[in-house]
């Protein structure tokens, strides 16, 4: 499989976008919107920050429900579809095209999260600018809730170098090689629908749980919880995912 840098940059567009779109179910989100809500401790009308925001369906959510929310993300497709969403329910949020290690903002949110296993794109660097961002952006005391499925915990004792999924008339093929001399995850993604084949390759950074959360101690965050779920179980070898719950210090 061929190495890819930047492979962010081009990935999240046409196949890629929409079979994300069509994955998560309304429930699915109300639901994860509750989660977050209650990780971060928002008060009525807090402001935000989700990064990156996809097509904006958590932010849309959390719109819906009284908060100032601003989404950030690189790709035009996805913030299309993102401001379409809240136009047509008829909600303000704040969308911005960037990079999600370009926040510019200083102490300006009550909470922020990263949703979608969207963490660990980039080199060690790059994602200690992310976490470096978020806690810039945050206001003392504000909590940050991050969602990733590249940990060496999730990922070893399940991985699946092929598999297939279905979503709404389209199938999606992941064929996954872990690099131990990178540390990294290599994915080629073939999207096929109505005879049309997409290949995109991809590439996540894979961190045990020590080192993202010695990541977010570097960045100046505190108290840290690791979970291995919305509801509060803790993480541990085989969960699926590694919630992070901190304190900006």
């Amino acid at each position: 499989m061929t190495q890819v840098t930047e492979w962010w940059t081009t990935f999240f567009s046409g196949p890629a976008v929409e079979s994300w779109r069509k994955f998560p179910t309304s429930e699915m989100t109300r639901g994860e919107a509750d989660s977050i809500e209650k990780a971060l401790e928002l008060k009525p009308g807090a402001r935000v920050l989700d990064a990156p925001c996809g097509a904006g369906r958590h932010s849309i959510e959390l719109a819906s429900r009284g908060y100032g929310v601003t989404g950030v993300d690189l790709s035009g497709e996805f913030l299309q579809a993102a401001r379409e969403a809240s136009t047509a329910r008829r909600l303000a949020v704040a969308w911005e095209h960037r990079d999600m290690r370009d926040l510019p903002w200083e102490a300006a949110f009550d909470g922020a999260y990263c949703f979608g296993n969207s963490f660990a794109y980039f080199d060690d660097e790059g994602n200690k600018r992310f976490l470096e961002g978020v806690s810039r952006a945050l206001k003392p005391g504000a909590r940050f809730v991050l969602e990733t499925g590249s940990t060496a915990e999730s990922l070893m004792p399940n991985l699946e170098k092929r598999a297939w999924y279905e979503m709404g008339g389209m199938i999606l093929l992941a064929s996954r090689i872990y690099d131990p001399f990178r540390g990294r995850l290599d994915v080629e993604y073939s999207f096929l629908q109505d005879g049309v084949l997409d290949r995109r390759p991809a590439s996540y950074r894979i961190y045990t749980c020590l080192e993202v959360l010695r990541l977010f101690e570097a960045a100046g965050f505190s108290g840290m919880e690791a979970l291995g779920s919305l509801e509060g179980a803790p993480f541990q070898l085989g969960s699926r995912c590694l919630y992070v719950v901190a304190k900006k210090a």
